[in-house]
């Protein structure tokens, strides 16, 4: 048999197992002004220091080379993407790219009331914003801030400037607040936004994640089922997103939606995984759990060209292991937190 070398430059991002990457998650700061238990300690983490972030006209260069080899969705995440001051800029030099991809983003919600506007004028297509609990008590908490209103308000801001389907992301904790996920549905539904659940990943900074404190999907489709009628949503394929969705309706007061579960540890999506990731200093990574990345932003700014940037990823991407491996004795949490790396 005759050995062909892969091309230099593959033209789309695919990797050993057939899988294509479509969906880019942009790391836009490591920052963030929540001090969440399940992803940093209370004093917070040592932030990049600016000048090993990619600035602007990199960050759009580097997304731009991703489009071409056939992203369509670029999701901005962080830290804690609305602290990054530019922000509504980049997002409108994204949607400036063609093929124009789509655009959303994962926040706090803390500060987006205020940008929200802005953010949908400029291309933002929709939001996911992480809220655990509509308890005040212990959202404090969690967050070790006093900011549930805020949040609030961001997600209200959110659905008034059409960034539709509004996302809600929550993680359930044992002991915390497990025993309130279908108050946090409820109030979902009300308010017409779509509840996703997702278990509790090993990416904190403390390295304290432990499998038996998490809460997994069969416990909170358990969970829920106590107050709501579940039913597979059989209104379209689930193809590469994570989430299992599920028809609701709460029979107390006739409301109905939809709820998702992701179940990222007791039944990972690997195999149809279509995600890369960008962190905010340049390092691409073919995996949330990879070992390994690969740094763009030195070759970037030592003049490199844009089909020596394209065959960085492309290697990058053909490195991508079949799956995550949690659970399996050869599993290591990755060094960087999921703060570091983006969601």
């Amino acid at each position: 048999m005759t050995f062909v070398p892969e091309p230099r430059v593959r033209p789309e991002l695919s990797d050993t197992f057939g899988r294509v990457a479509r969906d880019l998650r942009v790391s836009v700061t490591d920052r963030c002004n929540l001090r969440c238990t399940y992803c940093m300690p209370a004093e917070g983490l040592p932030w990049l220091p600016r000048p090993e972030m990619l600035d602007d006209d990199e960050l759009v260069r580097v997304v731009g080379l991703f489009v071409s080899m056939g992203v369509t969705q670029v999701r901005l995440t962080g830290g804690e993407p609305l602290l990054r001051r530019s922000l509504v800029d980049v997002v409108g030099r994204i949607a400036a790219l063609e093929p124009r991809p789509r655009i959303a983003m994962t926040t706090n919600g803390v500060g987006l009331a205020r940008v929200a506007a802005p953010l949908a004028a400029a291309g933002l297509d929709r939001v996911n914003i992480s809220l655990d609990t509509v308890d005040r008590d212990t959202f404090a908490q969690l967050t070790r801030r006093d900011r549930f209103d805020d949040v609030v308000a961001g997600l209200e801001a959110a659905a008034a400037a059409g960034l539709t389907p509004v996302k809600v992301n929550a993680v359930a904790m044992r002991g915390i607040n497990d025993g309130v996920v279908a108050d946090l549905l409820g109030w979902c539904l009300e308010r017409g936004y779509h509840l996703r659940f997702i278990e509790q990943m090993p990416l904190d900074a403390q390295h304290a994640w432990a499998r038996e404190q998490m809460i997994t999907a069969t416990e909170l489709h358990a969970h829920l089922a106590e107050r709501f009628e579940l039913t597979p949503h059989a209104g379209s394929a689930r193809g590469s997103a994570p989430a299992e969705l599920y028809d609701v309706l709460e029979p107390a007061t006739g409301r109905t939606g939809t709820v998702g579960i992701i179940a990222s540890v007791t039944a990972p999506f690997c195999g149809a995984c279509d995600r890369v990731r960008l962190t905010a200093d340049g390092q691409v990574r073919n995996c949330l759990f990879a070992q390994g990345e690969v740094d763009l932003r030195g070759p970037l700014r030592d003049g490199a060209s844009d089909d020596d940037l394209r065959t960085l990823i492309n290697q990058e991407m053909w490195r991508k292991a079949a799956g995550h491996g949690i659970g399996k004795p050869s599993f290591h949490q990755p060094a960087r937190p999921m703060s570091a790396i983006g969601g």
